[in-house]
């Protein structure tokens, strides 16, 4: 299959190239040529298929021209190694956990999806490979989680300093190793800013074998439209569900939209935001206007410019009605958030993150507009990660540690300190020249 940029059509490469490569010369997104429907064969059995061979199935209809299905499925049966759960809190109201993997977080789905596929890609090239990555939170730790000890493989990790909560900087700074982390003196959008400048430098690019791990890398969507189907199917048939989807980069809700291109049916799609809210604007007014992002309790979606919006402006072409008919977004505050995860403990006696607890006011507000619409909030990390706020609002002790976070509390840790500024970054990494 041939990939093209959002930016320009014409410009279409490979496979490795698209996901290698990451970021076409023109500052745009990689896009497949054409996403086609799956077929009956699938529809006809998918509510009855195990979570690997439906993943499986869905990755072929992207990456099966390229990759052969015994490597293939290789790549789903290793990223699909934890449980989905989903949760239902009222007859209408469901929650679907995805923070069962390694780092307690959705992002293991698609950072262990691409581990797997780039090594399958460079198995012949002895080059190093660089990978970096900007994290507003979760993407960082999931990241160096798949690629730790990765052979041939440096992972540099660009965080906000003083932005991401102290376990979720554990998990980006305690590996060492193969795995190096940032601490930017900016925002998260900085720390995108300063990915993309390295990869628009061809030289430097080229000269370090730079791949990134962010969204902006169609690796990571892929696996990340598994769930999507895999919750839908559980809910009575003929049901189409409502996502909710804590929103930061978009990638998560770009995700979703690809599996609607694959034929899964979806009532709406609802992008749930903090006070950065862009998005929502967009779909409230069809004018688009980035700005620098604010700090909030759910940092992993402090995001002013995100990325994947070009992709959904391309799935939509370009076109602000059509988009808005299939999506609609909703802002809340972090008093509205604190209240929320408060309300969620009273009603169900169930733990609910600050992003998670975004969504499901979103979801709340949606089903008193819309009421017998049966609306899915994804669950993108587990509360423990958030201790400090949880337990502001719920009482210490409230929150469960697992093991695989709490270990972390211990560890020392490591971060270079780096001023937000493009060309010391670039001068920086010029040290792992090849």
């Amino acid at each position: 299959m041939r990939y093209h940029s959002t930016n320009q059509p014409s410009l279409q490469v490979s496979l490795k190239e698209a996901i290698l490569r990451s970021l076409p010369a023109d500052n745009g997104l990689y896009m497949p040529n054409e996403i086609k429907p799956l077929g009956d064969d699938f529809w006809d059995e998918w509510r009855d298929l195990s979570l690997e061979e439906m993943g499986f199935r869905v990755a072929s209809a992207f990456f099966g021209e390229d990759v052969p299905e015994e490597e293939l499925r290789s790549i789903v049966n290793g990223t699909l190694g934890f449980d989905v759960p989903l949760i239902q809190l009222a007859p209408a109201d469901f929650l679907l956990e995805l923070f069962h993997g390694p780092t307690l977080a959705f992002k293991d789905f698609g950072a262990r999806f691409m581990a797997r596929l780039m090594a399958y890609l460079t198995r012949e090239d002895q080059r190093e490979l660089t990978v970096l990555v900007a994290t507003s939170g979760d993407t960082g730790g999931a990241v160096a989680s798949a690629f730790h000890h990765v052979p041939h493989t440096r992972v540099v990790i660009l965080f906000p300093k003083g932005k991401v909560s102290p376990l979720q900087e554990k998990q980006l700074t305690a590996l060492g190793g193969n795995i190096t982390a940032l601490e930017i003196d900016g925002t998260f959008d900085d720390c995108q800013r300063m990915v993309k400048s390295a990869f628009l430098d061809r030289a430097l690019s080229e000269q370090l074998n730079l791949t990134s791990a962010n969204s902006i890398n169609l690796a990571r969507l892929v696996p990340q439209s598994f769930y999507y189907f895999h919750s839908s199917r559980i809910l009575p048939v003929g049901v189409e569900p409502v996502f909710v989807v804590p929103s930061g980069n978009f990638g998560n809700l770009t995700a979703g939209l690809l599996a609607t291109k694959l034929g899964l049916r979806v009532k709406k799609f609802i992008a749930a935001t903090n006070r950065n809210d862009v998005v929502p604007q967009y779909l409230a007014t069809g004018q688009y206007q980035p700005r620098p992002s604010v700090a909030t309790i759910s940092n992993a979606m402090d995001v002013g410019a995100p990325s994947n919006f070009a992709r959904m402006l391309a799935l939509f072409g370009d076109d602000a009605k059509a988009m808005s008919a299939m999506m609609s977004g909703y802002a809340f505050d972090d008093d509205q958030t604190r209240a929320a995860i408060r309300e969620v403990q009273s009603l169900y006696q169930y733990q609910i993150d600050p992003h998670a607890a975004v969504a499901w006011l979103a979801a709340k507000k949606w089903r008193a507009a819309n009421p017998g619409n049966a609306t899915i909030v994804l669950g993108t990390a587990h509360p423990a990660k958030f201790l400090e706020v949880m337990e502001s609002e719920l009482g210490r002790n409230c929150v469960d540690i697992p093991e695989r976070l709490s270990c972390l509390a211990n560890q020392p840790s490591h971060a270079i300190p780096m001023s937000s500024q493009e060309l010391p970054f670039h001068e920086w990494l010029k040290q792992f020249s090849c």
